[in-house]
């Protein structure tokens, strides 16, 4: 494991049922065993961190939303006390870039392609990997279903619905067209940076088979 000025592991899916929370305890378990300081910044987590109070603040002021400005001094601030507390390795779920998020808030191309660049001015000198886990989302939707039961998906499309930027979501097959148009669009935002982008298909493996991939085209982990 590269020590220095930190890695961070960013964890993000095509769709929910993709198995990032799962790959992402996976990674910073592994992480650990190496020998390295971890932080795992669960999904959850944008909602008690100490640096994304601010985050958690602005979304609860009633625009249900949180300016672009605010994710990226957020950003900045856990990144840089995470530095200097001598962690060496940041695995995050969902966190880093907030595409999802920005889409949702009714933001357009070029102003999230912005977003990412102050981004990762934010977080220098620490090292970005972004491994990105993809699924047909209708397969991937439908696994999430399965495993969260059904009232699951009206609460999905609900809160999709209810957004700025995707009102044309309202049922299972308008989320899965929407989340296509977000898989394309997040592919060329990340081909736009200079992170590095690992891009896993989970498509026919399982939790096991999908942390051993990883594992192989993340040798330094």
């Amino acid at each position: 494991m590269t020590m220095g000025a930190g890695h961070l592991i960013a964890v993000v899916g095509s769709s929910p049922g993709v198995g990032k929370s799962t790959l992402c305890r996976a990674v910073a378990r592994r992480a650990a065993e190496s020998g390295a300081t971890v932080d795992h910044f669960e999904e959850a987590d944008i909602l008690s961190r100490p640096s994304f109070r601010p985050v958690a603040e602005e979304f609860a002021g009633g625009s249900g939303s949180v300016r672009p400005g605010t994710l990226v001094e957020s950003t900045r601030d856990y990144v840089a006390k995470a530095r200097a507390e001598g962690v060496d390795v940041l695995v995050t779920d969902a966190l880093l870039p907030f595409i999802p998020s920005l889409v949702a808030w009714g933001h357009d191309e070029t102003t999230i392609a912005a977003v990412l660049a102050d981004l990762a001015r934010a977080v220098r000198p620490t090292r970005v990997t972004v491994v990105y886990l993809r699924d047909d989302p209708d397969t991937a939707l439908r696994r999430a279903v399965e495993r969260e039961g059904p009232d699951w998906l009206d609460w999905y499309v609900g809160k999709l619905g209810a957004a700025p930027g995707t009102r044309s979501v309202k049922d299972l097959p308008s989320a899965v067209e929407h989340l296509r148009r977000e898989e394309e669009l997040t592919a060329r935002l990340l081909a736009g940076t200079h992170w590095r982008v690992l891009r896993v298909d989970v498509g026919g493996r399982d939790a096991e088979q999908t942390e051993r991939y990883v594992r192989e085209i993340l040798p330094d982990l």
